[in-house]
């Protein structure tokens, strides 16, 4: 029933997801109950609930045969993601976030590629605890997950100057007003009073039914696409003015990079160009643009739900002329858009105002303690004993921002002394990889990616080398399922998982992430990949063009002349 006239919506054709979210008292249902209760896991309702609260259900798969055999129950366990606009996050809560780890997750920090964290491993029991330990550290899980605006993303690159302070105000205002205004959160995770008042509760912006699916917003500054800005819903990039300043934002739509196998009616897209608006336009823009996918969005059938589907089905200009109808002032037409090569922001940089900052590679961003490398413990000493501001990146690496010049020989020692190794001695191929979790905690990985993707980009690595070609930037990016969560279809090269041990193969993106790649080779074993890349990197190696990158030549080459060059099987064509 609606709360505020109290009608009751017609459901009919709605998905199931539609109509837990609309009854569920913005976002309560029976969470509260389930949590007292002396189980291991949550119901249904409440496990797809549990998302807009920034939490995952999950089961460790690799357990799961072996209790199927014993007659038990799944292992069940929770995940846990943070949110943090811009990766951009205090010292305090940096250590916050380690002794959640340590004491009520699995002992690893996890960098998401949208600058989140995710802690692993959490028992029901233990959630609560959690969550306060959070919003202690002054941030919050809420919109982590779920149906609604996630994570704002923006470069990471920590400069002070009047440009970066005030598109840090911009998306400061978007957060304010893409936030979920439910008191649910609130009374559940942290002090459990219901604040009793004659108004009833209302989301001004998502509803009762808040939005079709998931929406993703990042920033990017001009020139810089280090956050793969076409991969997002809502693209913003920033625009330079004269003496540093801010001087309006161009605006994309419709970028979504999640599909389903043997669906071809689910797709991967970048996104459109919109419009251009001025710096005090943004945040209305954002939420009329969500707002419009709120009302236009596909309700019935969630693979046909996010906000590139609403373009796709009705047209980009239908699409603007709804937004301009709902905005005060008129939309500018989209300006042209160039980009510098990617700079993953790795290494020692000069932050302004006699300050350094350093980018530290995390391999697919785990943050842990291994028998090789003590990233964990590295990072946890450093940040106690310094005090650095720290960022996550894009990439799923860390950054360490306001260090003086007297302590770079300090950060370097503790550095070295917990075998975190400097980025120049990283393989450029290894440097510039990503995978997303994968097996065994997400529900949704039908291969492996985190686990496998070390020891395939050596191979890769090496590979590189003996050809001469080890200094040249290829990204290479592995998901183990369809969804993308690691952006593997706007690398150069893409691994996308199809059963346990295949992938596809995708190829020809291009290293700046402004276009997506296509299918080379489907369901390749991972043992025959290195085999099927080689005779393509000796091409690329006699063949390229000056200063052209390895997803521009195979674009260039042509997929079908390439495919007849290194005659591929019907089975993997």
């Amino acid at each position: 029933m609606c709360k505020v006239c109290g009608c009751t919506p017609s459901l009919d054709g709605f998905s199931k997801n539609e109509k837990i979210k609309a009854s569920s008292d913005h976002l309560r249902g029976t969470i509260e109950e389930e949590l007292a209760a002396d189980t291991p896991e949550f119901g249904d309702e409440s496990e797809q609930l549990l998302k807009f609260h920034g939490i995952y259900q999950q089961d460790d798969r690799d357990r799961r045969k072996e209790a199927r055999a014993r007659g038990l129950d799944k292992h069940h366990q929770l995940m846990i993601r943070t949110r943090i606009p811009g990766g951009i996050l205090s010292a305090d809560a940096y250590l916050a976030h380690d002794e959640i780890s340590r004491r009520w997750a699995n002992g690893t920090l996890r960098v998401t590629t949208r600058q989140d964290f995710q802690l692993h491993g959490v028992l029901k029991g233990d959630l609560k605890q959690s969550i306060r330990a959070i919003n202690a550290a002054l941030l919050t899980s809420l919109g982590g997950c779920g149906d609604v605006e996630r994570n704002i993303m923006c470069c990471p690159e920590p400069l002070a100057d009047r440009f970066h302070l005030e598109v840090q105000r911009s998306i400061a205002g978007m957060v304010a007003e893409l936030t979920p205004r439910t008191g649910a959160y609130h009374e559940i995770w942290l002090d459990g009073e219901v604040v009793e008042t004659s108004e009833p509760e209302s989301e001004p912006l998502y509803g009762e039914q808040y939005l079709p699916r998931k929406f993703k917003t990042t920033v990017a500054l001009e020139g810089d696409n280090c956050v793969d800005v076409y991969a997002h819903d809502l693209a913003i990039v920033a625009m330079r003015g004269v003496d540093d300043t801010l001087r309006g934002f161009n605006v994309l739509v419709g970028g979504g990079l999640g599909r389903t196998h043997n669906k071809p009616e689910t797709f991967v897209a970048i996104a459109l160009p919109l419009a251009f608006v001025q710096p005090d336009e943004i945040v209305e823009l954002a939420r009329e643009v969500v707002a419009v996918q709120r009302d236009y969005g596909n309700r019935a059938n969630r693979r046909h739900a996010r906000l590139k589907y609403t373009i796709a089905d009705r047209g980009l200009d239908w699409f603007r002329a709804e937004v301009q109808s709902r905005l005060p002032f008129q939309l500018q037409p989209p300006e042209p858009l160039s980009w510098q090569p990617v700079d993953d922001h790795l290494g020692w940089h000069e932050q302004g105002e006699g300050l350094y900052y350093l980018g530290i590679y995390i391999e697919n961003g785990r943050i842990a303690d291994t028998a090789d490398v003590r990233s964990a413990s590295g990072l946890r000493q450093i940040i106690q004993e310094l005090r650095p501001e720290v960022r996550l990146t894009a990439q799923q690496n860390v950054i360490l921002a306001g260090i003086k010049p007297a302590d770079r020989h300090r950060v370097n020692e503790l550095l070295a002394s917990h075998g975190i190794a400097p980025v120049e001695s990283i393989p450029r191929a290894i440097r510039h990889s990503m995978a997303c979790p994968a097996l065994p905690t997400c529900g949704l990985a039908v291969a492996e990616a985190e686990r496998s993707m070390p020891g395939l980009v050596r191979q890769i690595a090496k590979l590189l080398e003996e050809l001469g070609l080890a200094e040249e930037r290829i990204s290479f990016r592995m998901s183990g399922c369809p969804n993308g969560c690691s952006r593997p279809y706007l690398g150069d090269v893409g691994f996308v998982g199809t059963t346990l041990g295949k992938y596809d193969v995708m190829l020809g993106g291009d290293f700046d992430g402004t276009r997506l790649n296509r299918l080379y080779a489907a369901n390749v074993p991972m043992p025959e990949i290195p085999s099927l890349l080689r005779p393509l990197f000796e091409a690329f190696g006699s063949e390229r063009e000056s200063d052209e990158g390895f997803g521009d030549w195979v674009d260039r080459s042509g997929f079908d002349a390439l495919r007849g060059r290194f005659a591929l099987s019907e089975q993997t064509a």
